[in-house]
Order: structure tokens, then C-alpha cells, then sequence
């Protein structure tokens, strides 16, 4: 009994020296954290619903790599992929963890890197054989990077 009191007065005194925070995130669909001394580092998460699915997103802006998180109906990590442009016009996409190279989040992927030019790490647990799921939660976070600046600007023009 003694051993459980020493350790729950150790935790109470670990978390009363602690420096924690309430964060309130803004009324929104959106937060996004842009410090000037994270390094380079911003981190925006929302969550939408389409077609009566939950997608919760998560984009965290590294220099030059993006680390994006795909949730449908879950908080879970699902997958996860990583995908480096190449050279041609080529993309190489591997699985890091559970997956293989041709389930939904794969092809979102290739994808995201043709649209950016920037390595990504993508989680997502999209269920398998749900096209349509894949394809909203594709267009929410390409509308996101978007907005955020994040894709190439398209070549519309002849250079000179």
C-alpha cells in the first residue's frame, strides 16, 4: 500500500511542476498552428462530414516533406505510406506499416506527391474497396493543401 501512495504522490508532483495549457481551438472547422519559432513547422487539423461520413484530417507542413493523416469514422492511425517524387515525372510510394502498395491510401499518395513535388508520409484509414470514401477524403485534403499553399502551381503557360 505504501508503494502505491509513493507513487501516486510522485505523479501528483511530476504533473503539479508540469506546464500545461488549455487550448481552445477557434469556433471553425479549422485549426492551424503557424509559430514563428516551431522551425518551419505548421500543423493544421479539421474535421468534415460528407455523405454521412466523419473525416478527420491532420497536415503537418515539415520543410519540404508533408506528413498528412487521413481519418474516416476513427481516430485510428491506420496505414501508413511514404511517397518521394522521382525522376521522370514518377513517384515512388512504399508501405511503412500494415498495407501494401495497393490499397486506398497508396494511390492518394502518388497522387498528393504529383500535386506538391514534396516527399509525404500519409496515414490513413480509409476502408479498402470504398472508392468513393477515397475520393472525398482525396478532395478535402487537396482543397486544404490548396488553400494552405502547399501543391505546385500548375504550368499553364509557355516559358520563354
Amino acid at each position: 500500500m505504501a508503494r502505491s501512495d509513493l507513487d501516486l504522490g510522485a505523479l501528483n508532483d511530476a504533473f503539479s511542476s508540469a506546464q500545461i495549457s488549455k487550448h481552445e481551438e477557434p469556433t471553425g472547422p479549422s485549426y492551424t498552428n503557424d509559430d514563428g519559432d516551431a522551425g518551419g513547422l505548421q500543423v493544421t487539423c479539421f474535421s468534415e462530414v460528407v455523405n454521412e461520413t466523419a473525416f478527420h484530417l491532420q497536415i503537418i507542413r515539415l520543410p519540404k516533406q508533408i506528413y498528412a493523416w487521413i481519418g474516416c469514422n476513427s481516430a485510428k492511425i491506420g496505414h501508413l505510406y511514404a511517397a518521394a517524387p522521382m525522376r521522370p515525372n514518377t513517384v515512388g510510394v512504399t508501405s511503412i506499416l500494415g498495407g501494401t502498395s495497393d490499397n486506398t491510401g497508396s494511390g492518394i499518395a502518388r497522387r498528393l506527391v504529383l500535386k506538391t513535388g514534396l516527399n509525404l508520409i500519409l496515414a490513413c484509414n480509409i476502408p479498402k474497396n470504398s472508392p468513393m470514401l477515397e475520393a472525398d477524403a482525396e478532395k478535402l485534403l487537396v482543397q486544404k493543401l490548396i488553400n494552405l499553399g502547399y501543391t505546385r502551381p500548375r504550368s499553364g503557360g509557355v516559358s520563354s
